[in-house]
């Protein structure tokens, strides 16, 4: 790889960071580990083709166009997260990504795989939701640049923007339960 296909790897990789949190190699490479997958099978499940997933992974492309496609790799991550820790059996977690990939976006998810076991919402899964809505208005640069407008009138607001819109998921969970009445 020449240093001008570098350079372009490089941005795209950051470009991702930006708009998913985390460049999209590592991202679904947990994905992968977590649930047991090949890349094959990710593929398949978010409605992707082989080399589609695999340029996104390499850095070759930068953002994933579909919509619907997002919004399935946000309900693998929450999947992902729940079988990590023991919360899904592989059999469960088997028939939830078949749920999944049948879905056409907007919430894949039913009640029970939406909450705790308590029955409310994980607040992972609300800030998912909020930045999920943030980036899907605007790129992570449009919303960081609309903060600094707001930032000298309604700082607090500017402050949420860039957190949701822009930031890490987990700085997002800090600032929510942080702000939770």
């Amino acid at each position: 790889m020449d240093a001008t296909q570098q350079d372009a790897t490089a941005r795209a990789r950051e470009l991702q960071r930006s708009w998913y949190g985390e460049p999209l190699g590592a991202l679904f490479r947990r994905l992968i580990d977590d649930l047991g997958l090949n890349q094959a099978r990710l593929a398949a499940v978010l409605g992707l083709s082989a080399p589609m997933l695999s340029q996104l992974m390499s850095g070759q492309r930068a953002k994933i166009g579909n919509p619907a496609v997002v919004q399935r790799v946000q309900a693998l991550q929450e999947l992902s997260s729940q079988a990590a820790d023991g919360r899904v059996s592989a059999a469960e977690a088997a028939e939830r990504m078949e749920e999944i990939k049948k879905s056409a976006g907007g919430s894949v998810l039913n009640s029970t795989q939406a909450t705790a076991s308590t029955g409310a919402p994980t607040v992972r899964r609300v800030v998912r939701e909020i930045q999920s809505l943030l980036r899907s208005v605007a790129a992570a640069g449009d919303i960081i640049d609309a903060a600094e407008s707001l930032a000298p009138a309604h700082p607090e607001l500017a402050e949420f923007l860039r957190v949701y819109g822009a930031g890490r998921t987990a700085e997002a969970v800090a600032h929510y339960e942080a702000h939770q009445s």
